[in-house]
């Protein structure tokens, strides 16, 4: 008896429905991240290695949406690239410190050390989502990654706080890794099968959002005893932090006011999506309980902002 296929077409159109809700709210999955993170019955314990894996999967699918040429072609720009770079990693970090600083020393340096950070190895694949620059986006997460070791370490002996000793070469093979090697395998991929990443390039967003959730819920659930362990005393601090990333994406996307609307968004994002997995564990190695409180904290904005920031962009 041949085999009925006649019910093909209509899963499909089932299977393409959810993909693009899962699209369309992406901010529904992420929170769910974050809901199920801190559920005692999810909580995992997994080792960082895990984190690294789904970072490097994420910019796999997102530099399967462009093309290599592009992020070369950006970092061309050597006047704009610099002075992003520069607001990036030096202004910010030190005019949020001296204006945290007015109110709270320990919080100052917790701010310090999460602003000093590169933009996410993970923020091309939110600009996707914001229909940003993701070619602008990657230059930017290259380039601070890059650098990052050299100006943290300073800002910290400009405030006079020496206790970050960042290993150079450990971060530049993390960089090697999360980076330049799902560059490299995605781009060999398109050559060796166009066909094949042609028929996935709608699925592709969607796929990083389920890539996404589950970085959120490790993430979250590794840190759940941190957050949850004195819930009335976060509540002061996850405001403060509300307020930062807000600050945050409204100067990125003011920084560049001569360039078009899809770069000023993936600048915003670089700037209010930095790298807190590497302040997490910056904070576990040189700093206080407090200040670790704090970069765990972080996560909950990072994860949520995104959302209402579309939305915004969407209305401009």
């Amino acid at each position: 008896m041949p085999a009925d296929f006649s019910g093909l077409p209509g899963i499909t159109e089932r299977c393409m429905k959810i993909i693009r809700l899962v699209e369309t709210h992406f901010w529904v999955v992420m929170i769910a991240g974050i809901i199920l993170g801190l559920w005692p019955p999810f909580e995992v314990n997994t080792s960082p290695v895990v984190q690294k894996i789904l970072l490097a999967m994420m910019l796999f699918v997102a530099f399967m949406k462009i093309d290599a040429i592009e992020i070369l072609e950006n970092m061309k720009n050597l006047r704009l690239m610099s002075w992003i770079t520069f607001v990036y990693m030096i202004v910010i970090p030190l005019g949020f410190y001296f204006l945290s600083g007015i109110f709270d020393h320990e919080f100052a340096v917790g701010i310090l050390l999460l602003t000093a950070m590169p933009a996410g190895v993970s923020s091309p694949v939110l600009t996707d989502i914001a229909k940003g620059n993701i070619p602008l986006s990657m230059s930017l997460a290259i380039l601070t990654q890059l650098i990052a070791p050299f100006t943290v370490p300073l800002l910290f002996r400009l405030v006079h706080i020496r206790l970050v000793d960042i290993d150079e070469f450990l971060m530049l093979r993390d960089i090697v890794i999360l980076v330049f090697v799902p560059m490299i395998l995605s781009q060999l991929t398109k050559k060796l099968l166009p066909g094949v990443v042609a028929g996935l390039h709608d699925l592709l967003t969607s796929f990083n959002v389920l890539i996404i959730f589950s970085f959120v819920f490790v993430t979250i659930s590794s840190q759940r005893e941190v957050i949850l362990g004195n819930p009335a005393g976060l509540v002061w601090k996850l405001a403060a932090l509300y307020l930062l990333f807000i600050l945050l994406h409204i100067i990125g996307y003011m920084i560049i006011p001569r360039e078009n609307r899809e770069s000023r968004i993936a600048v915003a994002i670089g700037s209010a999506y930095m790298n807190n997995g590497l302040a997490i564990v910056l904070a576990v190695s040189y700093f206080s309980p407090a200040v670790l409180v704090l970069m765990v904290l972080s996560q909950i904005p990072w994860n949520t902002l995104l959302a209402p920031f579309k939305k915004v962009m969407e209305r401009i």
